[in-house]
């Protein structure tokens, strides 16, 4: 959005008011002209005329004062290059299951083109959120019928249910996770399996709550797995390789995507075999073997899916005739919808007859040359602007078709919190896909990093620190600040001399940032970033850090604090109510990201001692506490002595679930 249309008045008054109020100033400071000097308060009176023709002057300096102050600082950010920063799309994972039709046999898989729409209800009464998905996706009609994991010297477990449900983490390769080690999946389906690719959607345990899927975004660093995994499929009961074409988890550590390429022939029915000693139904099995252990901690999932792909919040409009272009310099286009994502315009303009030039999306126009078919795009309002000749090239007029020559052939808007929605939400199919079961598809997981434009007074809080910082990392002030920079994280603290795997020690040139993600306020888990945002900030960081600068980035470890007591509340006041009350007002003190005692910086301090004193105050506060009669702070189910401050782990942070507060009248049993 231009920054022009959120300028506040500094005085609202209206012309109208302003000849209000000079009428009703008459009889104050022109008391010899009442009562018969002047009766006639009309328009068609002199003094009356006079009076207007002086608010119609006051009015036009009113409107050009109430532009100074703030146009001011408005063209200040426009001379650093800050533009409000557009809402961001939401991200999810969808999965898309394969309709088995029995008149269809041969239809063993089915190919999702990128750009497939799903639609999600919100649950706010609003329209219905378009979702595409970012990739292409083979299908596969052949469903996950068994998980087990095997452990040479425990023999199988069973995970199927484990899995299927998704609610509590399972160990695919045993509690060891030694050598040899195997994590089988069986696949069910009448027909052979086709020689296409497979698409394994892997969810780590320490990846739930909303948090992204670790995808095919480059890492910072080379990321060494901590074991070597192969893949196999039971070929009539022997053993046989497949080709990996991409593992990101890390050797099933974090959440990603384990792509398999099946035989280019295919998987024959006759290649059905029988694994589990205790089950005789044969599948399709694939298998993870562990050859090299080295694992510090054995993994531990949550799912396994197939047929997932990601999708994100927006739609794609093709072939949208955005005007015509007149010669003039500075032109500018207005796209139909907005907010755009970035890079996805495609901007073509003809100019002869010949075919049409594709023109090139530009942060500024400032450094392109004068024969540079380059434009800018505002994202957050679809605006586009070509040069002026010395600054970018200027787009003539054509005769043949003077009102629309200048086409977005193609570009994606969407965005704001609203895509933020639950697991299971994003479950209807816009886009026709024949042999996609309607009735399946769902996304595991809620949809996360859907975010609202940036507002003028977080422009306005982000200017100095961009202007001191000069987008290079130097002071633990700069880290914070560009580590708030890099997605959607809501807090960052930068420690200095700090190395995760020497935490007693102070090291010179390493720099380690905690970052916490933003979330919702009743979300039940604490805030934790992904392995994906921790890879995201630290890839932004790096490109920005000291050459002789180390960088960490470090996900927020959490402590759990309970207040226990008991409340005698005022014989008025309702008990229940009350409870309630003091529940929220502790759950939102010790918040990460809202609580805490300084409201100019909301958020738990990191390390923050509790202060015995505060805590009291905060709930004798609440309305309806007649008294406090006993009051104690548990920090990680462990009471501390009552009246000392509560000291937390350096760096960490607080949450609060709920309260064992014993609430009731005076004289009542407590």
């Amino acid at each position: 959005m231009p920054l022009d249309d959120l300028l506040p008045p500094l005085d609202d008054r209206t012309y109208d008011d302003l000849v209000s109020e000079i009428r009703t100033r008459i009889s104050r400071y022109a008391p010899e002209w009442r009562p018969s000097a002047w009766t006639d308060l009309n328009d068609n009176d002199p003094g009356i005329t006079l009076t207007q023709v002086f608010a119609w002057l006051c009015d036009m300096l009113l409107y050009r004062l109430n532009r100074v102050p703030t146009l001011t600082y408005v063209k200040f950010l426009d001379l650093i290059g800050i533009k409000l920063t557009a809402a961001a799309a939401a991200q999810a994972e969808v999965t898309l299951p394969v309709a088995f039709d029995s008149t269809v046999p041969k239809r063993t898989f089915v190919l999702v083109p990128e750009r497939t729409q799903l639609s999600a209800d919100p649950g706010d009464g609003g329209p219905t959120l378009i979702f595409e998905t970012t990739r292409s996706l083979v299908a596969f009609r052949a469903a996950i019928d068994a998980v087990a994991s095997y452990d040479p010297a425990t023999g199988f477990m069973v995970l199927t249910d484990v899995n299927a449900q998704a609610a509590q983490g399972f160990e695919p390769f045993g509690a060891r996770a030694p050598k040899d080690a195997y994590l089988a999946i069986g696949l069910q389906d009448p027909e052979d399996l086709p020689g296409q690719v497979l698409d394994f959607a892997v969810v780590a345990t320490g990846d739930q709550g909303g948090v992204p899927y670790v995808t095919s975004a480059p890492s910072v660093m080379t990321s060494l797995a901590p074991a070597t995994l192969v893949w196999e499929y039971c070929n009539a009961g022997t053993w046989s390789s497949l080709t990996v074409l991409k593992d990101d988890t890390l050797a099933l550590t974090r959440t990603g995507h384990v792509v398999l390429k099946l035989p280019s022939s295919g998987i024959t029915a006759a290649s059905k075999c029988s694994v589990l000693p205790s089950d005789t139904q044969t599948r399709y099995w694939l298998r993870a073997r562990v050859v090299d252990s080295q694992y510090e901690r054995p993994p531990e999932l949550l799912a396994i899916r197939m047929n997932t792909v990601p999708v994100e919040q927006a739609e794609t409009i093709r072939d949208e005739t955005v005007g015509g272009s007149d010669g003039t310099r500075n032109q500018t286009f207005q796209l139909a919808n907005a907010p755009v994502l970035p890079n996805t315009l495609k901007l073509d303009i003809q100019v002869s007859d010949e075919n049409p030039d594709r023109w090139v999306e530009v942060a500024d126009l400032d450094s392109s040359g004068p024969n540079d078919n380059v434009f800018t795009l505002d994202g957050a309002t679809g605006e586009i602007r070509t040069g002026d000749g010395e600054h970018g090239n200027v787009p003539v007029a054509y005769a043949s078709d003077p009102d629309g020559n200048v086409v977005a052939r193609e570009y994606r808007f969407g965005g704001g919190s609203r895509g933020n929605v639950p697991a299971g939400a994003i479950s209807t199919l816009v886009t026709a896909v024949a042999g996609i079961d309607p009735s399946r598809i769902a996304n595991l997981q809620p949809a996360h990093s859907g975010r609202e434009q940036e507002t003028l007074d977080e422009a306005k809080d982000r200017a100095p620190a961009t202007l001191r910082s000069r987008d290079r990392a130097v002071s633990a002030a700069d880290f914070e600040y560009l580590a708030e920079q890099a997605g959607t994280i809501r807090r960052a603290k930068a420690l200095p001399g700090f190395h995760p795997d020497f935490p007693g020690v102070l090291l010179p040139g390493v720099v380690s940032v905690v970052v916490v993600p933003d979330a919702a306020p009743d979300a039940p888990n604490p805030p934790m970033p992904s392995d994906g945002t921790l890879r995201t900030v630290c890839q932004f960081l790096d490109e920005r850090r000291l050459l002789t600068t180390e960088v960490f980035v470090l996900k927020p470890t959490y402590q759990r604090v309970e207040v226990r007591g008991e409340i005698i509340v005022l014989d008025a006041a309702d008990s229940a109510n009350v409870h309630d009350a003091l529940v929220d007002a502790l759950r939102e003190y010790f918040d990460p990201l809202r609580g805490g005692d300084d409201t100019s910086k909301p958020g738990w301090p990191f390390g923050g001692t509790i202060s015995y004193a505060r805590v009291y105050q905060r709930v004798a506060g609440v309305a309806g506490v007649s008294s406090i009669t006993s009051l104690v702070i548990a920090l990680d189910d462990e009471e501390q002595p009552p009246f000392v401050d509560v000291n937390i782990d350096p760096h960490g942070l607080l949450y609060s679930t709920d309260h064992a507060l014993n609430v009731h009248f005076a004289g009542a049993a407590a």
